[in-house]
Parts: structure tokens; C-alpha cells; sequence
């Protein structure tokens, strides 16, 4: 395959606003390769834990976390 000049810019991370049931902004999630960020409303910095602690802490039982049908 030849190489080419130009390329797509894929983001670096996904990021999403999280709103109440009224529509109003709870706040901000990031999705990055090895981390997960949270930023509250009205904060100007997230609050991250790697990828590997919110695995175990996400899949421990103890957190009521439920299976998805999907």
C-alpha cells in the first residue's frame, strides 16, 4: 500500500456532557486510552484515574455495577 501525504485526525480522547433529567449539565466525562476523567459543573479541572483502577474498581462487586443487555 503506498504511503500517503495526508491523513484523518483522530481525537485523542471522547468527551461528553452529562445532563439531569431536566437537561441541565451535571458535568463532564473523558475517555481517554488509559485513563477516565470527570469534571464536575463549575470545576475548571477533572478529577482522573487510570484505566486499570477504574477496571477493578468497576467490576469489584461491591460497586452494584449491573451488566448491560449489550
Amino acid at each position: 500500500m503506498p504511503k500517503y501525504k495526508n491523513s484523518f485526525a483522530t481525537p485523542a480522547h471522547l468527551e461528553e456532557e452529562i445532563l439531569d433529567e431536566a437537561g441541565k449539565k451535571i458535568g463532564t466525562i473523558r475517555v481517554k486510552p488509559v485513563s477516565i476523567l470527570w469534571k464536575p459543573k463549575g470545576q475548571s479541572k477533572f478529577f482522573s484515574v487510570d484505566l486499570e483502577t477504574f477496571t477493578k474498581w468497576i467490576i469489584d462487586p461491591k460497586t452494584r455495577a449491573a451488566k448491560t443487555d449489550s
